[in-house]
């Protein structure tokens, strides 16, 4: 399975495609569950692990891939289901995360998946905030339909390593900082945690955080402010985007923007917990500004002082 994934040239090819490939598998249940490939680095059969003193109830061992020691967490357990059971059919899924490798005990892997975003449906609003899905999807076997669970990683990991929000005094630029109160930022995001840890973090400087769940939503809330005649442009300062969204993901948004007359000026960041050398490649392709890996919180205030600095100077 690890000779399946794509390399970072293959998978820059989707860009603007509004596609994307999943990881499909089980985890010792009939249901189907999956991860964005773009976020896996490899799949192996379950190795020996050792037990970490200590650790967080879900993190259930450590192993050793070509050198590397990596946190193993079980996903079952992550997202309240009981635990993973360790056998023939165990496997790891290696993935890279926030700047961070770890590895997700899962049942059996099914298959990769090419499909387009277009095909990924929010989760319902009726399931309730505590739930660890981003998105749902279907497919079929055997001429059965059969759901497909798109795990929200963001939140299985920061109910696993606590983020901090707090912003180190000494990144803060007293000469402007005052003008960021009532500033505002449109953040589009599918994971909720995602979008509370910048909601949280930008709050702190007095910026107004106007969130969307997906990039179509993004989109037909700038479209329809330049229907009344606002001044979209000076109207936000920036505008952060996830890269993988259902319905419309970052890099189509950012396509949709750039060819807006009315709104191809905006100032976009990537925030994504994608690797950094695939974002700077796909940064580059379809034109934002700026890109932040997940979650760093200093170099997000950097990135939206430095940003401040150029309206200002523009004034």
């Amino acid at each position: 399975m690890a000779g399946v994934l794509a390399s970072v040239d293959q998978r820059t090819q989707l860009v603007g495609e509004n596609r994307l490939e999943l990881l499909l598998f089980h985890l010792h249940s009939r249901h189907f569950f999956a991860l964005n490939v773009f976020k896996v680095k490899e799949v192996v059969k379950l190795p020996h692990m050792n037990k970490m003193p200590n650790a967080h109830p879900k993190v259930c061992g450590v192993t050793t891939i070509r050198g590397e020691s990596i946190p193993v967490i079980d996903l079952r357990q992550a997202i309240c289901m009981p635990p993973c059971e360790k056998d023939a059919d165990s496997n790891l899924v290696i993935t890279e995360y926030n700047r961070t490798v770890q590895a997700f005990l899962v049942g059996k892997v099914d298959q990769i998946i090419n499909t387009a975003w277009t095909e990924i449906m929010p989760t319902p609003k009726s399931v309730g905030r505590n739930h660890y899905l981003t998105a749902l999807t279907k497919i079929k076997r055997d001429g059965v339909e059969h759901i497909v669970e798109i795990i929200d990683v963001e939140k299985v990991l920061a109910e696993i390593v606590e983020y901090n929000i707090e912003i180190p005094e000494d990144i803060l630029d007293k000469s402007i900082i005052g003008e960021l109160e009532g500033r505002k930022i449109l953040h589009a995001d599918d994971s909720p945690t995602a979008r509370r840890q910048v909601a949280d973090t930008l709050a702190q400087l007095g910026v107004e955080i106007i969130p969307a769940t997906d990039g179509y939503e993004a989109l037909k809330l700038l479209q329809h402010w330049a229907d009344e005649g606002i001044d979209v442009e000076k109207e936000l300062l920036a505008v952060i985007t996830d890269a993988e969204m259902p319905v419309m993901d970052g890099y189509r948004l950012t396509y949709e923007i750039r060819n807006d007359a009315r709104l191809k000026n905006l100032y976009i960041i990537l925030n994504t917990s994608l690797s950094g050398s695939f974002n700077h490649a796909m940064v580059e392709k379809v034109g934002c500004n700026a890109f932040l890996s997940k979650f760093q919180p200093d170099l997000l205030v950097n990135e939206i002082q430095n940003r401040l600095r150029d309206v200002l100077d523009k004034e």
